[in-house]
């Protein structure tokens, strides 16, 4: 049974951090956890029933500690409550909502209450909304935002490149495993992830620090998901 496939329980994520990453549930990871789950909270995912956070966040931050592990790399509360909060800037009409008392902003209360390296990290990982790229139409503006993520990832630091390569191969392979029931839905999202894939992602692994594990589980994905994309064109036909 995969991880990402079935998703992942509160209860079992904990007992991987503890028991595979050997680290203590301190009041850090515990705080990091509890904001995650108050802003990702009830949201579903495309198929309109799978918890955002058992079927992404969890199983997100799980593959950037195995990675870690593989790596032989040092991980510490810092990285993994990193991973826990990569979506936390992504959904702003909620934040504002719920955060809209708060008179410094919700960012600056990320900062104050994690520190600046958490701070940072979910920055760089937040995607700007479209409205803020020039462009004739979307695709236009979509390419523009790209291009701009795309160097802003380029020049990124390990941490960055880890949590971002764990959730563009979460996202392919939730497209992948719920084929049959989002199939219309996920068409042009499908067709974005092989551009992007093509264009950068593939490439991104192999570029200094070299991620390998990531690139045969990217290509991975990829393939299946080109396989899924052109089988619903023919289809279509």
């Amino acid at each position: 049974m995969g991880i990402q496939e079935y998703g992942v329980s509160k209860e079992n994520f904990l007992k991987y951090i503890s028991e595979q990453a050997k680290l203590r549930i301190d009041d850090y990871l515990l705080s990091a956890i509890e904001v995650a789950e108050e802003v990702h909270s009830g949201l579903k995912r495309e198929d309109g029933f799978s918890s955002f956070l058992e079927t992404h966040i969890w199983p997100v931050t799980i593959d950037v500690v195995k990675h870690y592990k593989l790596m032989n790399r040092n991980i510490t509360s810092v990285e993994i409550a990193s991973a826990i909060l990569h979506d936390i800037l992504e959904d702003n009409d909620r934040i504002l909502d719920w955060y809209q008392t708060k008179s410094y902003g919700f960012e600056a209360y990320l900062h104050y209450r994690f520190g600046k390296r958490i701070y940072e990290i979910a920055t760089q990982l937040k995607v700007r909304p479209m409205e803020n790229y020039p462009g004739f139409n979307a695709e236009e503006r979509e390419l523009n935002r790209f291009q701009e993520y795309r160097d802003i990832l380029t020049n990124a630091e390990y941490d960055i490149k880890t949590i971002k390569l764990s959730d563009r191969i979460n996202n392919m392979r939730f497209i992948i495993d719920r084929t049959q029931l989002t199939a219309h839905a996920m068409f042009d999202k499908t067709k974005r992830y092989l551009r992007e894939s093509e264009d950068f992602y593939l490439c991104y692994t192999m570029l200094p620090p070299k991620m390998p594990d990531y690139y045969r589980t990217l290509r991975k994905a990829y393939e299946e998901l080109r396989s899924i994309y052109y089988r619903q064109i023919f289809k279509s036909d």
